[in-house]
């Protein structure tokens, strides 16, 4: 018999031996599932959907491939709400995590909308080392020490590693510039509502204490009930203190609308603020352009209509592809999306598989200097970018406009 086909067959073996000691064979290729957790039931839906447009536009220009394409990428949208609450919904997020940790092809998820849900999802996915990087979560007790709860942040990362990052500044820089612009707008006193919600309190506990800082008087704040019929007798007796300024910190589904236009049907003459949670067409149909005129809103970034250079050009290239509306957070949708694309080169380079979960979050996490359409940014230690850059708007005639920046990169 002759030597030459065991020879071939032996080194097939040897090489194929070689390629796994080293990882190699593993890290050859395959396909990867990323998915997007992201309330698409309800008034979220425009929002969420215009994040999904963006996720998918920073696929397809790399033709949804990794690696030279020797990986193919499968991205799946999930609906992380309910139509019976038409939200976001805990139950729900639940179901979602433990299907992203028991599929081991999922290798990152992108999202979600609402800081109260990330609250539910990292902890589940945390001990799976399954990454979550978010476009839109602003609640800063997520990853920074001392800012949230007794026992924030380390309650959400059960093994002791961060599995968690997100793109856009957190509350205590949003709350803070907040109060900083309403003393420049010649406030001296405000009354503070949220809407019990991690994102909401936290962001109004940040204000009051920034306030309070700035010689702001603090007349009163409080919880309202999301679910109220009406705050009539709420707002009467705010009124009576005579605030310059109300302040709301929640979001469009906490009924917020309901609140705002008690608030000026009870003749109320000050100035009333809310931050990002409302910066949503859904608010602007919900609330009305009678009641909603004159509301000053913060926004952890630049509004689309307003961005320059690198980042007008993604603007308008989304626009081609998806029509005009352009959610304020889709450009973070399509970072993240890049941030996860770059993670992945870096993780192939070290000859790792992409479905080694702890590599993509360690790649994720140790991101520095990137090179984005909004700038140069890092991931902190905490999981944080380091773009500060925040804007102020007005609602004028059912639409919100520009005002001012606020912050600083």
């Amino acid at each position: 018999m002759s030597s030459r086909p065991f020879s071939g067959l032996s080194l097939c073996v040897i090489v194929t031996l070689a390629l796994t000691a080293c990882g190699g064979g593993a890290a050859q290729g395959g396909t990867v599932r990323v998915v997007s957790d992201l309330p698409m039931t309800g008034s979220a839906l425009g929002e969420s959907q215009s994040i999904v447009n963006a996720i998918r536009q920073a696929l397809s220009e790399k033709s949804y491939k990794a690696c030279q394409g020797r990986w193919t990428i499968d991205f799946v949208p999930y609906d992380d709400a309910s139509a019976a609450r038409g939200a976001w919904d805990p139950a729900v997020v639940e179901d979602n995590a433990h299907k992203y940790v028991d599929d081991p092809s999922v290798a990152a998820v992108i999202g979600p909308l609402n800081s109260d849900a990330a609250k539910v999802m990292i902890p589940i996915l945390n001990p799976a080392k399954l990454v979550i990087i978010s476009p839109s979560n602003t609640y800063a007790g997520l990853t920074k020490p001392g800012l949230g709860a007794e026992g924030e942040p380390e309650v959400y990362y059960p093994n002791g590693e961060r599995n968690y990052a997100r793109v856009i500044p957190a509350d205590d820089l949003q709350g803070a510039v907040a109060a900083q612009w309403a003393k420049t707008l010649r406030v001296n006193s405000v009354y503070i509502l949220d809407d019990g919600e991690l994102y909401g309190t936290g962001i109004a506990d940040v204000f009051e204490k920034t306030a309070n800082a700035l010689g702001l008087k603090v007349l009163g704040h409080e919880s309202i009930d999301p679910r109220a019929a009406d705050y009539k007798a709420l707002v009467a007796r705010i009124k009576r203190l005579k605030p310059d300024l109300i302040y709301f910190g929640g979001i469009t589904q906490n009924n917020v609308a309901q609140l705002i236009r008690d608030i000026r049907g009870g003749d109320y003459k000050g100035k009333i603020m809310a931050p990002d949670g409302v910066y949503e067409q859904a608010f602007l149909d919900a609330v009305g352009s009678k009641a909603g005129q004159g509301l000053y809103v913060t926004f952890g970034g630049i509004p689309p209509d307003k961005l320059e250079g690198r980042a007008a050009e993604w603007r308008e290239a989304y626009i081609a592809e998806y029509g005009s509306y352009v959610d304020v957070y889709a450009v973070y949708g399509y970072i993240a999306t890049q941030v996860v694309l770059a993670a992945f080169e870096r993780v192939c380079a070290q000859r790792q598989p992409l479905t080694d979960r702890a590599a993509v979050r360690d790649a994720v996490l140790a991101t520095k200097d990137f090179d984005s359409v909004l700038g140069p940014f890092s991931i902190d230690a905490n999981g944080d970018t380091t773009i500060t850059t925040m804007s102020g708007s007005l609602v004028l005639g059912g639409r919100f406009e520009f005002v001012t920046q606020l912050g600083n990169r």
